[in-house]
Parts: C-alpha cells; sequence; structure tokens
C-alpha cells in the first residue's frame, strides 16, 4: 500500500505542478514556491516525464499500482503528462519569436545556434571548450571584496568582444556562479569573453550601491580584457531579473556622476544592453507588481526610502525613467507568464525605447515562459539565446 500512496503523491504533485504552469500563482507569499514550481514543468517537460516514469516504473515492481490509490496517481499523472506536452507545444513557438524579432529590426540569424543535442541533456554544463577563471578581484568596498568570474573559449584568440552579465536575486540574494550559464557557456564556445559579477546586496547594501558596483566591475573589465582577450572596444551588459535592471541602469546613466565609483572618473559606456526579464519601474505605476513590492522589498530593503517621501529616487533607479536618445542598442527579453517581472513593464520599457531611442531597439517576448526560464537548456530557452548570439554579433559587426 505504501508503494500504491507514493505513486499518487507523485502524480498529484505532478498534475499540480502542470496547472500552476498554465496559470500560476500570484498571492504575494507564494509568488516564489509558485516560481519554482512551475520551473523544471515548462522548460524540462521531455526530462521530468522520463524521470517520473522511472519513479513509477520501479513503484510499479514493488505492487504500487496493485492498489485503487496508485492508479488514481497513474491516471493524475497522465493527465499531467498531456499538459506538459501541451507546454512543450508552447515553447516550439519560441523559434518564431525570435525570426520575426530579428527579421523586423533587419538583423540575420547567427550561424552559432546552440546544438539540438544540448536541449536534451537540459543541465548547463560548459563542455571542454570552455575555461573558466574564477573569483578573480575587481574591487575593495565598504569592507567588501568583489570579485567576477570569466568565462572564455580555450582557443588562444585575442580581440574578442566582451559581456558584463549582472546575475539576479531581488538584490538580496544571489552569486555570479549560479545564473545565465547557458547563454555564457554558449557565448564564450564562439568567441566572446564573458564577465559575471558579485554586487554588493541589500540589506547590507543601499541603493545605488549595487549600481556603482556593477561599474567598478565595468571600469575593471575595459582596462583588464585585454589580458583575458577580449576587446575592451566592445563591451555589452546583461543581466537577469535585479541583474537586468542593473545592466540597464548600466546602460542608461553612463558616465554619471552619482553612480560612478569613488575616485573613478573612468568611461562606463557599453555598446549593447541585454537586460533578460528584468525590472523596469520601481515604483510600481503600473500596479502589475505585488502589493507587497515596494511596501516590504523596496522602501526597507533595498533603497530604505519611502517611496511616498523620495519618489525622486525611485524614479532615478527605475530604467523606463531614464531612457534618452543616447541609449545603446538593447535586446529586451521576456516572458510572458513571469510572475516577479511583470510582462506589461517590459512592454512599456521597450515603447518608451522605442519612442526616445536613436539606436536599435529589439523585443522578445516569449509565450507561456515564467522567470529565470533560461537557468536550463531548454528549448525555449536555447532558441533565446540564438536570438541574443545574432543581436550582438549584428551589433558588433555594424559599428
Amino acid at each position: 500500500m505504501l508503494w500504491a500512496i507514493l505513486i499518487l503523491i507523485i502524480g498529484a504533485v505532478s498534475a499540480a505542478a502542470v496547472v500552476n504552469a498554465f496559470r500560476p500563482v500570484r498571492w504575494d507569499w507564494f509568488l516564489l514556491p509558485s516560481l519554482v514550481w512551475s520551473l523544471v514543468v515548462i522548460e524540462l517537460p521531455a526530462q521530468l516525464i522520463l524521470l517520473e516514469l522511472a519513479a513509477v516504473a520501479i513503484l510499479a515492481m514493488f505492487g504500487g499500482l496493485g492498489y485503487v490509490v496508485g492508479q488514481i496517481g497513474l491516471v493524475l499523472l497522465a493527465i499531467s503528462w498531456v499538459g506538459s506536452i501541451v507546454l512543450f507545444s508552447r515553447s516550439r513557438g519560441s523559434l518564431q519569436v525570435v525570426a520575426r524579432s530579428l527579421d523586423a529590426a533587419g538583423i540575420p540569424a547567427s550561424g552559432n545556434r546552440v546544438p539540438f543535442w544540448r536541449v536534451l541533456v537540459g543541465l548547463p554544463f560548459p563542455g571542454r571548450g570552455v575555461e573558466k577563471i574564477k573569483n578573480v578581484e575587481f574591487s575593495r568596498v565598504a569592507g567588501s571584496v568583489l570579485r567576477l568570474d570569466v568565462y572564455r573559449s580555450r582557443k588562444p584568440t585575442e580581440n574578442r568582444p566582451v559581456l558584463l552579465y549582472l546575475h539576479g536575486g531581488a538584490w538580496v540574494v544571489g552569486d555570479k556562479f549560479e545564473q545565465g550559464l547557458p547563454m555564457l557557456h554558449h557565448l564564450a564556445r564562439n568567441g566572446w569573453v564573458c564577465f559575471t559579477a558579485n554586487y554588493r546586496l541589500s540589506p547590507g547594501a543601499t541603493f545605488p550601491d549595487h549600481l556603482i558596483d556593477a561599474k567598478a566591475a565595468l571600469i575593471w573589465i575595459k582596462e583588464h580584457a585585454d589580458e583575458y582577450g577580449g576587446d575592451p572596444s566592445f563591451v555589452a551588459v546583461s543581466g537577469g531579473s535585479a541583474g537586468g535592471h542593473l545592466a540597464s541602469l548600466v546602460a542608461l546613466t553612463v558616465d554619471d556622476e552619482r553612480y560612478q565609483p569613488p575616485d573613478e572618473a573612468a568611461d562606463t559606456s557599453v555598446q549593447a544592453a541585454v537586460p533578460i526579464y528584468g525590472i523596469t519601474d520601481l515604483t510600481n505605476r503600473l500596479g502589475a507588481q505585488s502589493d507587497r513590492f515596494v511596501s516590504m522589498i523596496m522602501e526597507p530593503v533595498v533603497m530604505k526610502a519611502f517611496l511616498a517621501e523620495e519618489p525622486e529616487k525611485y524614479r532615478d533607479g527605475s530604467p523606463i525613467d531614464l531612457v534618452g536618445a543616447d541609449a545603446p542598442p538593447f535586446l529586451v527579453v521576456q516572458g510572458e507568464k513571469d510572475t516577479l517581472a511583470p510582462v506589461v513593464e517590459a512592454r512599456a520599457f521597450v515603447t518608451r525605447l522605442e519612442e526616445v531611442s536613436e539606436s536599435q531597439v529589439v523585443y522578445m517576448e516569449f509565450p507561456g515562459a515564467q522567470h529565470v526560464f533560461d537557468l536550463f537548456y531548454s528549448y525555449r530557452a536555447a532558441r533565446m539565446i540564438d536570438g541574443v548570439t545574432a543581436f550582438l554579433e549584428h551589433t558588433r559587426s555594424g559599428r
């Protein structure tokens, strides 16, 4: 009977996860659990089905399907598998999303596509062709030692384009080794030198400390990129979630004295920006964020200021309010089902860029995609990486 109960539990959890993937829970306290719960279901459905099949086969060997309870669990699993297939069919549209966005911008597809076998494996391991140089110190500030990691091809070449990547984590958690790995590995394999940097985290840090640290990393990279085979004359910036927010700010606040690292007067311009499901508005003016976004995260933890009393501080930290004609080329990447970085804010940000910026603006919105959908080599993430690669290659070639 125990084995039958386990099959029922697996089936019930799987079915509930698929339902949550179709209609993500948006209640305040369940936003993050909902995201984690639905992520694997949405992005790695084939791998999950195989794992569940293996588990049920083992439990069936012990008689788990000899009871009605176990049979009910199997039915629930079958229903969840149908739902997973539907979810995967939605991700197949990612190819068209990327193609349409590139075509509209006159950008040719990249010949350096993510191979399909990586999608089958799913896990973001770098492979033998990528070298990782860990924990390079780039700044010391307020008692903190800030470090970055370097990803590059093992082939000894020079003057390779450079990317700075900033991790997410609500400005409170996260580390340079956790996020964006499929994209970083792919770009490194194809001739880019990628730097992923840490920055001070709240509540110890108060905005704009995070941005100042990101700029310190950028300045260091421009000074030392050639030591790693990189070309400091072409540096793009990217990041996910809070890192996407910071990447946009880096691109939109070039040489702004308020955000320069102490005693630094160096150039902080970038040649392209790729914010991925980044936060674009700290004020929640569209009401798309959780009601607690401002009151529980921004005011007491990150900004340490009340929005009603210091609205200018929030506007100065909102990319949507900082767009100017001199903005560099932007590729904005967003998931349509994102519960942490609402899609309506990304659309508003893109509209503002298109209205004001004199540079190219490209937008890729992926149907059915949740937050951090690029954590694995899913089909959707692979197509997104293809699009990012094409955009960056085109931007560099057009200089």
